[in-house]
């Protein structure tokens, strides 16, 4: 499914999410108004090193960042691998690879970096 975030297009994978297409759609967009802070809903993780890695990312706390070189050495991969499997994530938003920057910049997202720098400000509000 895709969802409309800042001015830009998020792909979520419904099918990994337990709930209904219309409880997403809501959560999302009271998270975006500033109504929410994190998500219920009940989604299963891919297998593999993308498992462990959105693993780590979804115990990033609403208005925390943390680096891909910090998640990387818990890990023991690089910080390259980290970007690659956030640019993977199939549920943006909802598994936080937003809250994921670089060490001196934003570093990339799906829906774009100006998207990016939006959901950081909104959670820093």
């Amino acid at each position: 499914m895709i969802v409309n975030v800042f001015d830009g297009a998020l792909i979520i994978d419904e099918s990994l999410i337990e709930e209904s297409k219309d409880i997403i759609e809501r959560q999302v967009r009271e998270y975006v108004e500033g109504k929410r802070t994190s998500f219920d809903l009940s989604f299963s993780f891919p297998s593999r090193a993308l498992g462990q890695v959105l693993r780590e990312m979804n115990e990033i706390p609403y208005g925390e960042t943390k680096t891909y070189g910090e998640i990387a050495e818990k890990l023991d991969t690089a910080p390259v691998a980290i970007g690659k499997y956030c640019s993977q994530n199939p549920l943006p938003l909802i598994v936080p690879c937003h809250r994921v920057v670089g060490r001196n910049d934003i570093g990339g997202y799906q829906a774009g970096r100006e998207v990016k720098r939006k959901l950081l400000e909104l959670e820093q509000d």
